[in-house]
Order: C-alpha cells, then sequence, then structure tokens
C-alpha cells in the first residue's frame, strides 16, 4: 500500500500574490486500482496536500477619482479613494499621486438680472463689497450675482 497524490491539483488561490494549492491524497492499493481507507497507509509517508504558491505579483493599488460635482461657490469636487486589484478600499496607494480632489471652477450664470443684457451687465448701485463677494467665491450665489455682476461677470 502507498499514499499517493492526485494527479491533478487545483489552481493557486488567489490568482496573484501569495496563495494556496489543494490536492486530494488517496490511500491506494500496491497496483493502483483501489483507494484504501488512510488508516492503511503510513501517515509519515503522505504528502502534503496543501502547497504555498505564487502565480504573479498583483497589480499594485491605484488612485481612483469620482466625475466632478458640480460647481459651487467657485469650486467643485470629487471624491477620490485608493483601490486594490480587487476593488476593496486599500491604503497602499503613494500620497504623492493623489489626484486633487477640489478645483477651481467658473460658475455660469443661471440667467442674467431681468432686463439687463450681458452688455449691460453692472454692480448694483455701485456696492461696495462686490470685491469681497468675488475674493470669498460667492458669485455663484444668485442674490451676489445679481448685486455684483459686473464684478462677478466670467466667475
Amino acid at each position: 500500500m502507498r499514499t499517493e497524490a492526485l494527479l491533478r491539483d487545483l489552481q493557486c488561490t488567489p490568482s496573484c500574490g501569495p496563495g494556496l494549492r489543494h490536492r486530494v491524497v488517496l490511500c491506494k492499493s500496491a497496483d493502483h486500482r483501489s483507494t484504501l481507507p488512510p488508516a492503511h497507509c503510513p501517515p509519515a509517508a503522505k504528502p502534503p496536500a496543501t502547497m504555498r504558491c505564487n502565480l504573479r505579483r498583483c497589480p499594485p493599488a491605484r488612485w481612483v477619482a469620482g466625475e466632478w460635482g458640480e460647481c459651487g461657490v467657485g469650486q467643485q469636487q470629487r471624491s477620490v479613494r485608493c483601490t486594490s486589484h480587487t476593488g476593496q478600499a486599500s491604503h497602499e496607494c503613494t500620497e504623492a499621486l493623489r489626484p486633487p480632489t477640489t478645483q477651481q471652477c467658473e460658475a455660469k450664470c443661471d440667467s442674467p438680472p431681468p432686463g439687463d443684457g450681458p452688455e449691460e451687465c453692472k454692480d448694483v448701485n455701485k456696492v461696495a463689497y462686490c470685491p469681497l463677494v468675488l475674493k470669498f467665491q460667492f458669485c455663484s450665489r444668485a442674490y451676489f450675482r445679481q448685486m455684483c455682476c459686473k464684478t462677478c461677470q466670467g466667475h
């Protein structure tokens, strides 16, 4: 009697990085015709049923950026996350390569103030705070855009 490993090994799991390969080990008769209970073969002669394997290196984790959101207050945002090759969250991305999560943008006027064409755009009553409205990026808000039309033009 002798212990014999089934000829066909199963695949290495996972498909990249360190993993394990499993196989079925049977106790066979000397003529290989019949399978015997494991007690009929010496345990010390039993080949391993599990072996370490490593098919290839796994792809590195990478930054995945979402779509840019609406432009509000002169900025728009998006989600950026570090993802492993399996799509799971990871902490292995290089921080220096992280794409930006915010960017400057120009808010488009919804519509010009009633009665005013683009060529007639002006700051209402020469409001003194219009430079501050621009500085703090409030031009995307309808009220400030109307009051400070000329200052906010193009922003």
